[in-house]
């Protein structure tokens, strides 16, 4: 997966809370495993007005013009709730987001979004209201994740400090998965197989 360090981008305000993985990408699309293709039902229900997804809801935050190119998803409380689907992080990450801000989210949802290369940042529910402020005053803005210093910045430049563990900051760093990652020590584990069947050979 694409390693993420710093990302600046514009940020679209979805100011709902409790916002479910079925609303993320309704059930009805579920029926591929490839990761990709997802993003054009992104929040369909929300985000056209007809089944077939050709109108577009003029109303919702992602077809306001100023959002069409956003990257980073400002959210509400517990976020990502619902059933344990991966297609939830896989559309988003098609449709174009690597940042998802919000006070909470549901933490299988947090989980499968770090294995994509998804960053999630809780933040305080009054710095998440004053970032939602900031962006409703100038659509289109940007706010810039710093995943090092563990730092978001508004587009006026107020800095608000998260908090996140140390193993899903330096997979994301690194653009690893949990697979990846296990195969940065493919020599040791090589290694230890070569002596364990030396060994035991009655194992293999």
């Amino acid at each position: 997966m694409q390693p993420i360090t710093i990302h600046s981008g514009i940020a679209a305000p979805l100011d709902r809370a409790n916002v479910d993985t079925d609303m993320i990408i309704p059930k009805q699309f579920l029926r591929k495993t490839e990761k990709t293709g997802f993003g054009k039902n992104l929040f369909h229900e929300m985000r056209y007005l007809d089944l077939e997804g050709i109108k577009e809801n003029p109303d919702f935050v992602l077809n306001k013009p100023a959002f069409k190119n956003a990257s980073i998803l400002l959210a509400q409380e517990n976020f990502g709730c619902g059933s344990s689907r991966e297609h939830a992080p896989w559309a988003l990450l098609d449709f174009g987001f690597r940042v998802i801000i919000a006070p909470s989210f549901a933490d299988i949802f947090y989980n499968n979004c770090a294995q994509n290369g998804i960053l999630l940042i809780r933040l305080k529910k009054d710095e998440t209201k004053a970032l939602f402020e900031e962006i409703n005053k100038a659509p289109g803005s940007k706010i810039t994740a710093d995943l090092k210093e563990q730092k978001v910045f508004s587009p006026s430049g107020k800095e608000h400090k998260f908090e996140i563990e140390p193993f899903i900051k330096e997979c994301l760093i690194k653009g690893l998965d949990h697979i990846g990652w296990t195969l940065q020590f493919k020599d040791k584990i090589d290694s230890f197989e070569k002596k364990l069947k030396k060994e035991k050979p009655w194992l293999s």
